[in-house]
């Protein structure tokens, strides 16, 4: 099946081509005829799906068709900053020719930015949960006006306590609205939750993608955060490494690597949803080429990426969705050649490099050999390692006791005589 077939836009079929798409995914597939109906959808996928593409290409089409009346006419909340970043970056490349406009809005940021993007108008709010409740209080966001509401990750968004928000949110929601849900898992109160705020939904499961291509040569270096930039120069005086696709989380962060390897003398562009199409295509055609020796990209910039005899990946940040990972080395080691994966983990990325190790099955070769393993940063791996292995043993105690009882009143009796 191709895109056309779905029954889409000419203005969204133009930046879908840009971006070198010509096939949905299956759950691409299986939702966009749903959404354009107008009917709820319960999905039960994972980061790595192709689950944005999924619901914001038919909200985008939607919101094209109906009346250009002012304020926010849909939401989509997710759990994490990095997470409602590469919703925004979708938004901002499938929608591209469509006039309409999005923000994000996220917290452990200056707030102004955020509220002055709001104050001109806005079609689509891309937000976490904390920050939205924030705006709502302060008088910058009305949802009065909501057609569609979308819940990203919503077994992610219990486990890091963000639930308590949701149910906060849910009142000031319009009662009709179309609601599209998506979750990993379905424990209990992720059912709970999904059976209260939707209607008569249609339901689309689809497995991750969750093993890595066996020719790929997988390695992770520990790396103190500040360190990161000299191991990437350091790695690069390699002349092995002949054509490299560097990822980052950020836009901000593929321009800065860019402008420090530019400046070291190296052979770098940048690509991500706030480059000019005609610069993304340059450098891209330069990398596919080989004049262009580095390629610094955001996972969504990446997506229409295919390029031939590709020696090396990089993940000078590791992303905090295990597929991704995945999806990210799967750009080497095609069409029978071998390829290269290396992933720089500093200590706040250990729980990323645990989930991603899980997924794939494997444990990535450590290299310790190299000039930049900072103490402070062995020190602090360790340190993490040794708080996962006691939250494990908590977990496993809690499992264990779960139900018994007695147990919990000696807690509660103790948790008393702690206070007193």
């Amino acid at each position: 099946m191709t895109f056309e077939q779905l029954d889409l836009i000419s203005p969204i079929l133009k930046a879908l081509q840009e971006e070198g798409y010509t096939s949905p995914t299956p759950i691409q597939e299986q939702s966009i005829p749903i959404v354009l109906k107008g009917k709820d959808l319960l999905g039960c996928a994972q980061t790595g799906t192709g689950k944005t593409a999924a619901f914001s290409i038919p909200i985008l089409q939607k919101l094209y068709k109906s009346e250009k009346n002012r304020g926010i006419k849909a939401l989509v909340l997710t759990p994490t900053r990095e997470l409602a970043i590469q919703i925004e970056e979708s938004f901002t490349a499938y929608g591209r020719y469509t006039g309409l406009r999005h923000t994000v809005i996220f917290g452990g940021v200056p707030q102004k930015p955020q509220t002055d993007a709001l104050k001109k108008g806005v079609d689509v709010l891309i937000a976490t949960p904390g920050r939205l409740l924030d705006l709502i209080n302060q008088g910058f966001i009305s949802l009065k006006t909501l057609e569609f509401f979308v819940l990203d990750e919503a077994d992610r968004m219990l486990d890091m306590g963000f639930i308590h928000d949701i149910k906060r949110i849910l009142p000031m929601l319009p009662k009709k609205r179309q609601t599209l849900f998506f979750s990993a898992t379905m424990p209990p109160e992720i059912e709970k939750l999904a059976s209260s705020i939707l209607f008569q939904p249609e339901k689309v499961e689809v497995t991750p993608v969750s093993s890595t291509v066996d020719i790929i040569q997988q390695s992770v270096y520990f790396v103190g955060k500040k360190e990161k930039k000299d191991l990437l120069l350091h790695l690069l005086k390699n002349p092995n490494i002949e054509s490299v696709l560097i990822f980052t989380r950020t836009k901000h962060g593929a321009d800065k690597i860019a402008k420090l390897l530019i400046k070291e003398g190296i052979e770098a562009a940048a690509i991500h949803g706030n480059k000019s199409q005609n610069a993304r295509q340059r450098a891209l055609t330069s990398f596919k080429d080989h004049t262009l020796r580095v390629l610094i990209a955001t996972d969504i910039a990446a997506r229409g990426i295919d390029v031939d005899q590709l020696s090396h990946v990089i993940n000078y940040e590791l992303p905090n969705v295990p597929e991704t990972y995945v999806h990210r080395i799967g750009r080497t080691g095609r069409a029978g050649h071998e390829g290269i994966a290396i992933a720089f983990c500093e200590p706040e990325e250990l729980p990323y490099l645990k989930d991603i190790q899980k997924l794939i099955g494997i444990k990535i070769p450590v290299v310790l050999n190299h000039p930049f393993i900072s103490t402070e940063a062995t020190v602090a791996i360790e340190e993490k390692k040794e708080q996962m292995k006691e939250k494990a043993k908590e977990n496993k105690k809690y499992r264990g006791n779960k139900g018994n009882g007695d147990f919990w009143r000696r807690q509660k009796v103790n948790q008393k005589k702690d206070k007193k």
